[in-house]
């Protein structure tokens, strides 16, 4: 038997609890299974046990088999000094502290089906491991799981901005930068994004900011995009300006061959997103601090409803002419702004600073944002799950990669509730 079965049946108190005796026949009462331990040392940690007519406090360890214990060293580690209690499924032998203490061992019993679901999920090879169950689910309960897998896959976004943070000395308006630069890439440009970012600290644009042609000169110049034989005026000048700033700025350009084109649609193409990146820019200032100042839906949206220069709207590449169309960030890639890059800052600087407002305003603003729509959202909702918001997706694109394709069901509630009934 795995491991992992036994310390899920541990953790949820599912095992039977009468009659509990050690394999030396000793009285078994569990009065605190004690707390899960995901680091190093012993699985459970300030477990209360009595056993016998002595009451015990310290760690509880989980094997599959009592020769566990020797073979992963334990015997020889003080860390495992402490451990009251040894579980197994199959006691084969004894177990010793480093002193030549005898521990305790108990062979941990629990309804059958408990593991035969079990051994069904994890063997299960449909789009998700509970498919055929998971309309048994009260939806009340799917529900309340949903909140925490979004507060989860916030704290997750929030660990990469924790690290950004420290990178740039803690300086918001930078880390938020080249969030929002990376996201401009909306998933194929994203690291070229970002090392455009990361090249042209904001501070160099905050200077230029009131002159869109030399934010756009700086960016295209550090972008690498214009390293090629330029054929039309705009192009050229754009060049000579960032020939002269880089010069004044020291500064290098990323390599331009990391920019990709292939099987993008031509509203996507790097020159476009650099060109609306610029005009987001041009019309801004302290953008981070006035989002928080008012997370307002209706004021986010307008604040990226930003138009590119006059040259972007019958262009997508240098020099070649397109039909005239709008190039204003589309209304779906400002939502995808919204739910990878603001909500996310919102959320994080809010729990940094201690303000519980305003990490609710950023809850809100998903629940005000219309859901995403791709094929796991699709899977979803052929299985019953339905998605009104971007609060819902998000929680059902956090449960899909971390908890399903994992078949990761013993930390899952939903998988809980089948593993249970």
């Amino acid at each position: 038997m795995k491991e992992s079965i036994l310390h899920y049946v541990w953790q949820h108190k599912l095992f039977t609890a009468h009659n509990l005796c050690t394999t030396d026949g000793e009285e078994v009462e569990v009065i605190d299974v004690g707390k899960y331990n995901t680091d190093a040392g012993p699985d459970f940690f300030n477990a209360k046990i009595r056993i016998g007519n002595t009451l015990w406090a310290g760690n509880v360890e989980i094997h599959s088999r009592s020769t566990d214990w020797k073979k992963h060293n334990h015997h020889s580690d003080k860390a495992y000094d402490s451990v009251i209690l040894h579980i197994v499924d199959m006691a084969d032998g004894d177990v010793f502290r480093i002193d030549g203490a005898r521990i305790p061992q108990l062979k941990l019993e629990f309804p059958k089906h408990i593991e035969n679901n079990y051994e069904q999920l994890i063997n299960e090879q449909k789009w998700i491991p509970c498919a055929d169950k998971i309309a048994q689910v009260p939806s009340i309960f799917i529900q309340s799981w949903k909140t925490a897998l979004l507060t989860e896959r916030l704290e997750q976004k929030m660990s990469s901005i924790e690290n950004l943070l420290d990178e740039n000395n803690q300086h918001w308006e930078e880390a938020f930068y080249i969030t929002l630069a990376r996201n401009f890439g909306f998933g194929t440009n994203s690291q070229a994004f970002e090392s455009l970012a990361k090249s042209l600290p904001i501070s160099i644009l905050g200077k230029h900011k009131d002159n869109l042609f030399q934010l756009e000169a700086l960016l295209f110049g550090q972008s690498g995009l214009l390293n090629i034989e330029l054929a039309d005026d705009y192009s050229i000048k754009l060049k000579q300006e960032y020939t002269f700033l880089s010069a004044k700025f020291e500064l290098r350009n990323i390599n331009g061959e990391q920019w990709k084109l292939l099987r993008l649609r031509p509203d996507n193409f790097p020159h476009v997103r650099i060109a609306q990146f610029a005009a987001l820019i041009h019309s801004s200032s302290k953008l981070f601090s006035k989002m928080v100042e008012n997370p307002n839906i209706k004021y986010l949206k307008s604040i990226f409803t930003c138009k590119p220069s006059d040259y972007w709207q019958n262009h997508y590449l240098f020099a070649h002419v397109s039909a005239e169309k709008n190039k204003n960030l589309g209304i779906q890639s400002i939502y995808g702004i919204l739910i990878n890059t603001v909500v996310p800052f919102l959320f994080c600087y809010a729990h940094k600073k201690g303000v519980q407002a305003l990490k609710d305003n950023a809850l809100q603003l998903l629940e005000q944002i219309p859901s995403e729509n791709n094929a796991i959202l699709t899977g979803w909702k052929q299985l019953g799950l339905t998605s009104e918001s971007a609060y819902d997706s998000q929680a059902l694109l956090q449960l899909k990669k971390h908890y399903c394709d994992e078949k990761n069901c013993l930390r899952c509630r939903i998988g809980h509730k089948v593993l249970t009934n």
